[in-house]
């Protein structure tokens, strides 16, 4: 298998060979991180009494070039995720060779929906009934296999904080997610939040990631294939893990603060 980028697909034995200086340079660094944040991850699943393979790594590799995700994949990385639809779809296209699983981690506008639903496999960030009815229709349109769905919980519209925000207050989470498993084209894979900058769970990642946990399972009582738990970034990722995520979100820990695309 080849890639439209390095040529040999990534991990093959010409692949390395094929790598100017910068790019191996940029390929090891990579590595390095991914040990890193490897070693995080089953430390947390240790210490939680969990094993490993309970939790995926999704690297984020939003304003980063097409060349740093060939690189991910050449390391063994199978999800990555992006939150621009913009900077997303060039970027998919480039990797479409590539044994990647594609996640969208961003808000989205409902005319970017057609775009979207092209090459992601996982959308993280539904939260209205506008949005499920916009990437149903997509998805029929195109024929597609079925795209799964996370609602995404914005933990602070409890407290009335956060109301211009992405993502549906914790006591809005059952209509949402009943209305995504009953709307065609469309898989209720489970919930996702970001650690809130706001309300009393503000600086408190590993209360906010088990209010998360008591959401999941009241979904899941109701839908019991919807098992994912999205939930915990770089700095977070432990408290993530603690309380029951099943996909964390990593982009600076292994792609570092190299200067972006602009």
């Amino acid at each position: 298998m080849t890639n439209d980028i390095y040529g040999p697909f990534p991990g093959g034995p010409d692949f390395s060979a094929a790598l100017t200086e910068g790019q191996r340079a940029r390929y090891e660094e990579l590595g390095t991180n991914l040990d890193v944040v490897e070693r995080r991850i089953v430390d947390a699943c240790a210490a939680a009494g969990r094993p490993r393979e309970d939790v995926t790594l999704i690297v984020v590799t939003k304003t980063y070039p097409a060349e740093d995700t060939a690189l991910l994949a050449g390391l063994g990385v199978t999800d990555v995720a992006e939150n621009r639809d913009q900077d997303a779809a060039p970027k998919a296209e480039q990797c479409r060779n590539l044994p990647l699983d594609w996640h969208f981690v961003g808000q989205l506008q409902t005319n970017k929906v057609r775009s979207v639903v092209r090459y992601a496999n996982h959308v993280h960030s539904v939260d209205r009934l506008r949005l499920v009815e916009s990437l149903s229709a997509a998805v029929l349109k195109s024929e597609r296999p079925e795209l799964g769905c996370l609602v995404q919980v914005a933990l602070d519209k409890a407290h009335g904080e956060g109301a211009h925000r992405a993502g549906v207050a914790p006591e809005d989470v059952a209509e949402l997610t009943d209305a995504i498993a009953d709307t065609p084209g469309l898989r209720l894979d489970g919930v996702m939040t970001v650690a809130p900058l706001a309300g009393p769970l503000a600086g408190d990642p590993a209360r906010a990631f088990e209010r998360l946990a008591e959401i999941a399972t009241a979904v899941r009582a109701a839908h019991p294939a919807a098992t994912m738990v999205s939930a915990g970034m770089s700095g977070d990722l432990e408290q993530a893990i603690a309380a029951g995520a099943t996909h964390v979100r990593v982009g600076t820990a292994v792609l570092g603060v190299r200067s972006p695309l602009g």
